[in-house]
């Protein structure tokens, strides 16, 4: 489902846990994912813009339609971010190799 929306010229990308840090993941793939022509929303709370561009406090605060949620950052976090994607209506989640949990499993099992 992620790659099919990924193909589509339109999506919208949420990067949540974009960062300003070059050694984090977080900066390394939203450089990546602007680099390939991806629009792409960065969201962090304790950043005014990621690379320039402007970033979301929350989910809730992107303008438009969200495509595809990409969750890079610590596994204790990632069932929030899929509960609040949810809740927006985004059925599109990525999450980056180490940061799904066995919780996230077992709620996306039963979705």
């Amino acid at each position: 489902m992620v790659l099919e929306a990924l193909q589509r010229p339109d999506v919208r990308i949420a990067l949540v846990g974009a960062s300003n840090d070059p050694a984090k993941f977080g900066n390394r793939i939203f450089r990546d994912l602007v680099a390939k022509g991806y629009a792409v929303w960065p969201v962090n709370p304790h950043e005014p813009e990621i690379e320039g561009v402007a970033a979301h406090a929350d989910l809730e605060s992107l303008p438009g339609t969200r495509g595809i949620v990409n969750f890079v950052g610590p596994p204790g976090g990632a069932l929030a971010v899929a509960k609040r994607a949810h809740r927006l209506g985004i059925r599109r989640l990525w999450c980056q190799p180490g940061s799904e949990s066995d919780e996230l499993k077992a709620w996306l099992a039963g979705q």
